[in-house]
């Protein structure tokens, strides 16, 4: 039986955004705010999606506690109150937009769960705004 599992999670970060291949007056009509020299920050949240076959001896797709553990350790700790632009190696030459960090945090995920989970992550970055990847169809 095919079943998804949720898991929510939150962390803090700052950020600017800048192409470094553009003038400060291209990055500015761009990204506007976004490019302050000074950064800025958001209170992100997360939700991660696994999706799969249940098993039947267990009821489970996955021991949540599992799924906690490598959010916590593998993306809580990485980006929780850093500046993405300074303080990770994910974003040093990656432009941090919530595009890309949703994408990264992707990748993390699916080198820590088994293949023949589904992996899908949205996130966040104020309540109006998220992205969500892989893209629905």
């Amino acid at each position: 039986m095919r079943i998804s599992a949720f898991r929510t999670a939150h962390f803090n970060a700052a950020h600017r955004l800048n192409n470094p291949n553009w003038s400060a007056e291209k990055n500015k009509a761009v990204f506007g705010l976004c490019n302050n020299d000074n950064y800025h920050g958001h209170n992100y949240d997360l939700e991660v999606c696994v999706s799969g076959e249940m098993d039947e001896e267990t009821g489970y797709l996955l021991d949540l506690k599992i799924l906690k553990d490598i959010i916590k350790n593998d993306i809580e700790s990485r980006f929780d109150h850093k500046n993405l632009n300074l303080d990770t190696e994910e974003f040093k030459n990656l432009n941090p937009t919530a595009e890309n960090i949703c994408i990264v945090i992707w990748n993390i995920l699916r080198e820590k769960l088994e293949d023949k989970y589904d992996v899908s992550v949205r996130l966040y970055e104020t309540v109006r705004n998220y992205v969500e990847y892989p893209a629905r169809s």
